[in-house]
């Protein structure tokens, strides 16, 4: 039987909490009022009746810097618990609920049934955490490794991948990590406006290397509601980081995360290569230049004979043009595979990078959107028939 704590000061949200579970989830619910929080975890725990609960919901009712406060202290404590918090969502509070801990943020009135999924999803990473705890290296199916790939540089391939993270961190938010695997000139920090504390280098060194709980303290919060590992500041660090721990890093992420973006260094490196032997998907950008079709029908060749070609082959010709003495047709006779997304050339796409604000994430309109928007449904077909407006707020576990 799960066991849910329910901290608010709405009846009518506990009713629904009690409603959802009642019926195919055998749960047991205990409901607590908001004063209980001033006296911490301990005080909490004190009250409770049996044993301490799977998932542990707090507000609506809650005023949310108290909730973030106690939240930060209780993930430290108790990081099997899964915690949920209800309010109004809005990019600030997603950015400090992923700091403090909390899994999941939900609207004050999701019905019954928006409910019952976020609840059982939180008991499968409630219970994934706990065997993780008990037996490291153990837990439920690992989430996907996208690597997006170049053989040249200057394609855009990072406006790609940054794009494509924030595309799915609206459907799984806090359940998105990208890495910026270009260790010596990497973008994605830049590209999401980021100012990052720490870096890929501090990542697979010491604790982190042996502690996923460690590990994501490196990690840097977005608003858009997922999280990045960045390049380090200074290109001689690149030194530091081999093939051997970028194989060790992504599967500690991998089973953390829903989705693990790999945004690499152009070309096909040692690290490229650790990179493709774990991946469950690769994304090929490509420009719709003859260097950059022939670079990358060459790669395919390489990889074919060395048999690291994932599973999942999304081709992305970017900057796509009529003008450039090019088609579609050509660059798929030439690579001898489909091209699954054209991104035509904008004005808009590069001025949102240089913005360090994706075009997903603003939803600015541009020629390229429909190109991005259809890469992101080839990894999420449930991104399509969701209103763009209300993406961020859907609630998914990692």
């Amino acid at each position: 039987m799960s066991r849910f704590l329910v901290i608010t000061s709405v009846p009518d949200f506990e009713r629904r909490v009690r409603a959802a579970v009642t019926g195919s989830m055998h749960g047991e619910v205990q409901a607590l009022p908001p004063e209980v929080l001033s006296g911490g975890p301990e005080d909490v725990f004190r009250r409770l009746v049996g044993e301490p609960p799977e998932v542990l919901l707090i507000g609506p009712g809650v005023p949310g810097i108290e909730a973030l406060k106690f939240a930060t202290v209780f993930d430290l404590q108790h990081p099997e618990v899964s915690l949920v918090l209800v309010a109004d969502p809005d990019a600030d509070l997603m950015l400090a609920a992923m700091q403090a801990g909390i899994r999941d943020v939900a609207e004050p009135n999701v019905d019954v049934a928006g409910l019952r999924g976020l609840l059982e999803r939180a008991c499968l990473a409630s219970a994934s955490r706990r065997r993780g705890l008990s037996n490291p290296g153990e837990g439920d199916e690992p989430g996907r490794i996208i690597a997006v790939m170049s053989p040249k540089g200057g394609v855009g391939k990072t406006t790609v991948s940054t794009n494509l993270a924030v595309g799915l961190a609206k459907i799984a938010p806090m359940g998105v990590v990208i890495v910026d695997l270009d260790v010596q000139f990497g973008d994605v920090a830049s590209g999401l406006l980021l100012e990052p504390e720490h870096s890929i280098t501090e990542a697979v060194h010491g604790p982190a290397a042996q502690d996923t709980m460690v590990l994501k303290a490196f990690l840097t919060a977005h608003q858009s509601g997922l999280y990045a590992l960045c390049a380090p500041r200074r290109p001689n660090e690149a030194d530091y980081v081999t093939a051997e721990h970028i194989s060790r890093l992504l599967r500690q992420l991998s089973h953390e995360f829903r989705y693990v973006v790999v945004d690499t260094a152009p070309g096909l490196g040692e690290r490229n290569l650790a990179v493709l032997e774990l991946a469950t998907d690769a994304v090929w950008v490509c420009g719709m230049d003859i260097p950059s079709v022939r670079g990358l029908n060459a790669a395919f060749d390489v990889l074919r004979e060395l048999q690291l070609v994932p599973d999942g082959r999304h081709v992305a010709l970017n900057f796509a043009d009529r003008r450039s003495g090019l088609s579609v047709q050509d660059v798929e006779s030439t690579i001898g595979v489909p091209v699954d997304v054209v991104i035509p050339r904008s004005k808009t796409l590069p001025y949102s990078t240089n913005r360090g604000v994706p075009v997903l994430q603003d939803g600015a309109r541009d020629a390229a959107l429909k190109g991005l928007r259809k890469l992101v449904q080839r990894f999420d077909p449930q991104w399509a028939k969701a209103p763009q407006s209300k993406l961020h707020r859907r609630v998914v576990v990692s």
